[in-house]
């Protein structure tokens, strides 16, 4: 699973794939390749590791040609080598194919063909298709991509080129794949960012379809061949957006642009002097007796937070879940239950499983999602978009804030609705909603005092991370994007529940950070803050401006502006970010492509 592009048309296909792969860089990947229609042949030039050195082998070896497609590799089965790399080809290299996904029967199919006599060269799932492209090609090679994946079980995107044919064939079940639209060529890619050079109008590919490119045009059908109908649409990102504006890495740009994202996923639907927000939703959300929200990392956390907002302002049952667990437990779900999946890219698998889990269970549905076209906005009875425009950094920072924000909507829409929230308190709450921009902007400010405290606590083993009632979420978030991005150890804990465990690995080495924020609950996290510091801890804590007490008990502070209780975590969670980044570049990490991680999981 990880970057898919592909081409033809009049162009080099070599720069067009080089390009757009360098341009999906942020899903994460470990090695690469591309295969290029000359007129020798196809031929495939792959390596392991970073798209440097791809270039640098195609550099020593040109392939020119105007078809191509290209791929970059997360590993799944098999090491990152460069026989593993994508693309695979048949055994007499007239075929290759590349793929995103896993093939869940291709050990049972690797077998059957070993025994026909084919010899495989690498150790991927992938492989296995192209020796049954081997098998079913007879001239027509959509054809025989839709016989072949027949025979195959799982989640998939696969593009396919042969050389005798002016023309990609493509499929895709689960994984994202889109079309690009041109005059005299056209593209794939698995994302959008790839084609935005080109072009602005696309196909967003749907389960099941299968395409056929060529410089002319693009014909779709499902997989017994039957023609289907996919909309055009004329996506409204720039090339600007994709790219890192002049800040060093496309995480920090992405952390800045936060007061914007407030702006757009507020923007429009607060209805300040009726106390109600405008979503837009068909739901009626009086038909709705418990909510169960399903979603993984990042999201998870903020589904979280909204469990805490939804029970408190609407006073519905709600029940959190990390996906991957949701779907093998056997949940309680009738129709009066609503799924509540929340996914940035719109392609986890997890979360799209546990989803359709509850659908078939007859809950009611409602997404939470950033990417417009994806496979879940296709799965899901309503939609609340968080527009956070597209995220190029691995580890999610600006869909965090904006997943936050739709939560908060989404509580009062619930509570406003359901009797539960009075009309004061929604109003006091939207006037702080519409803080929130400003705010963020003022915590961004910020950032020399985070970089301070980076420095002094950069060469830490162990961290750990503090918080109460709905800065619990925030604290998992801050451990986690310390985590994935300074590979340093860092755990998070309800603060009380530090006594119950955690409380022995403090000592004067692992530095504490506490959410410590002014609410209802700030008494009681000072005593945790006194716990900490008895057993020799290092406290670093998230305050609210004007808290004259926090100095006394911690060694370093850093404040944030006062907001309602319920809505700190969106203004608290950004100094963690920062902490998190600037640790990471103190360390020389690579920060918006983290070791082992990918932007979109679409494998369970």
């Amino acid at each position: 699973m990880c970057g898919i592009v592909g081409y033809v048309g009049f162009r080099n296909a070599t720069d067009v794939l080089l390009d757009g792969l360098r341009r999906l860089e942020y899903r994460g990947y470990d090695s690469a390749g591309i295969a290029v229609r000359t007129p020798e042949g196809l031929k495939v030039v792959k390596r392991s590791g970073k798209l440097s050195s791809l270039a640098e082998a195609v550099g020593k070896t040109p392939l020119q040609g105007a078809l191509g497609i290209g791929h970059t590799r997360w590993a799944t089965h098999g090491a990152p080598t460069d026989p593993n790399a994508h693309p695979h080809t048949t055994e007499d290299g007239r075929i290759a194919l590349i793929h995103n996904g896993i093939f869940e029967n291709y050990l049972e199919l690797k077998e059957a063909l070993q025994a026909r006599g084919h010899r495989f060269r690498s150790e991927t799932d992938t492989e296995v298709l192209a020796h049954l492209l081997e098998e079913t090609y007879r001239g027509d090679l959509l054809e025989a991509l839709r016989e072949a994946l027949k025979a195959v079980r799982g989640a998939y995107a696969v593009v396919v080129a042969h050389e005798d044919h002016e023309e990609i064939v493509a499929a895709r079940t689960v994984s994202p794949l889109v079309v690009g639209l041109g005059e005299g060529e056209n593209f794939l890619a698995s994302d959008v960012p790839a084609l935005l050079p080109y072009t602005r109008r696309v196909i967003f590919l749907h389960d099941g379809d299968v395409v056929r490119l060529t410089r002319e045009g693009v014909e779709i059908t499902d997989l017994e061949g039957r023609p289907v109908q996919r909309e055009a649409v004329e996506v409204d990102w720039t090339l600007e957006a994709a790219e890192k504006g002049g800040f060093p890495h496309y995480m920090l740009k992405e952390i800045y642009e936060q007061p914007w994202v407030l702006e757009n996923t507020l923007g429009g639907r607060l209805r300040e002097e009726e106390g109600t927000v405008e979503l837009g939703l068909a739901l009626d959300p009086r038909e709705v007796d418990r909510v169960h929200v399903i979603a993984c990392g990042t999201a998870g956390y903020a589904g979280l937070y909204g469990k805490y907002l939804l029970e408190t302002l609407a006073r519905l049952p709600t029940e959190w879940d990390v996906a991957s667990e949701y779907r093998y437990r056997d949940p309680v779900v009738d129709s009066r239950t609503l799924a509540l999946a929340i996914s940035q890219s719109g392609e986890t698998i997890d979360t799209l499983e546990g989803l359709r889990e509850a659908k078939r269970k007859g809950a009611r549905s409602l997404g939470v999602i950033n990417a417009k076209g994806s496979t879940l906005t296709r799965e899901v009875e309503d939609v609340l978009y968080i527009h956070a425009g597209p995220e190029i950094g691995v580890a999610s920072t600006k869909a965090y804030t904006a997943m936050l924000a739709a939560m908060a909507l989404l509580a009062v829409w619930f509570g406003r609705a359901r009797g539960a929230l009075a009309p004061e308190e929604a109003q006091r709450l939207l006037r702080e909603m519409r803080r929130l921009p400003r705010l963020v902007e003022e915590v961004l400010e910020k950032r020399p005092l985070v970089a301070h405290v980076a420095e002094k606590y950069h060469q830490a083993q162990d961290f750990l991370f503090l918080g109460r009632h709905v800065q619990a979420p925030t604290a998992y978030e801050g451990a986690l994007k310390l985590k994935e991005i300074s590979y340093i150890h860092a755990e998070a804990y309800p603060a009380g529940e530090m006594k119950h465990g955690p409380i022995a690995l403090i000592d004067e080495h692992l530095p504490v950070v506490v959410l410590a924020t002014k609410g209802p609950l700030y008494e009681k996290t000072l005593s945790n803050i006194q716990e900490v510091r008895a057993r020799g801890g290092k406290v670093i804590a998230i305050a609210t401006e004007g808290d004259e007490e926090i100095p006394r008990l911690a060694q370093d502070v850093i404040y944030v502006p006062e907001v309602h209780p319920l809505l700190a975590p969106i203004v608290s969670v950004v100094p963690l970010q920062l902490l998190a980044y600037e640790i990471a570049v103190l360390l020389g990490r690579d920060v918006d492509q983290p070791r082992n991680l990918a932007k979109s999981v679409t494998v369970e």
